[in-house]
């Protein structure tokens, strides 16, 4: 793939997080600067849509990524974003005052559950238990019906898919998108990860997610809570 592609592949993961709608090559042209015409873009599309990277839903006139665009955009473009000093500061106030494992966890997955807007886990060190929090926000995600729901929520009742879910976190981000998940009630959601001290700790949404956003939330979080539970395990 060469430039061009690349960041026409990044404007259509972009606009389809935002607006939720198929991406056209006139929005691409109108709001992304690429500095070609929008038929230009329509033949760079109908590439990226041979090499499998986005699809046309129904019968409308954009595209939007497949979970292999996903995957490009995640390996190949997307950039963590930074949280704002102010944002740290709330992380650091929400999480002073914490003096036990179990109060770290529950407090570290409800902020990163109201800030990602997705599920959020966390694995206690040297604990075959996860806690969790955020699971409402997937009633909020692109769901088209409550029955696309009850697989997922059936599988996070699940301890030992949830420990699953964190098993490959490191000390770098790690996103799992789709099929690359191996429980097959979740392979409609993707997940970032990162280990966190002896823990580890990430978010669960759609496939459909800000990566960029999430990879950040869970890095900054991951950072903070790991000053803990390393200590815990000394």
């Amino acid at each position: 793939m060469h430039e061009r592609q690349l960041e026409i592949l990044r404007a259509i993961v972009e606009e389809y997080v935002t607006t939720e709608e198929p991406v056209g090559s006139k929005a691409i042209a109108e709001r992304h600067g690429l500095g070609v015409s929008p038929a230009t873009i329509r033949n760079e599309m109908a590439l990226l849509e041979d090499a499998g990277l986005i699809t046309q839903p129904h019968t409308s006139a954009g595209r939007i990524p497949t979970n292999h665009g996903y995957r490009i955009f995640v390996d190949k473009i997307a950039q963590i974003k930074p949280l704002s000093s102010g944002e740290r500061r709330a992380i650091e106030n929400f999480m002073s005052g914490a003096a036990q494992p179990d109060e770290v966890a529950q407090r570290a997955v409800r902020l990163l559950a109201q800030i990602t807007h997705h599920v959020a886990i966390v694995q206690i060190p040297d604990q075959d238990r996860v806690v969790l929090s955020g699971t409402a926000n997937l009633a909020r995600s692109h769901y088209e019906s409550a029955s696309d729901l009850y697989p997922i929520l059936e599988a996070l009742e699940e301890q030992v898919v949830l420990l699953k879910l964190l098993a490959d976190a490191g000390t770098l981000i790690n996103v799992k998108i789709g099929a690359e998940q191996t429980t097959a009630n979740l392979q409609s959601t993707s997940v970032v990860s990162m280990s966190a001290g002896a823990g580890a700790i990430g978010i669960l949404g759609p496939t459909r997610m800000d990566y960029s956003g999430s990879m950040g939330a869970v890095h900054a979080v991951a950072r903070y809570i790991s000053k803990f539970f390393d200590n815990e395990v000394r």
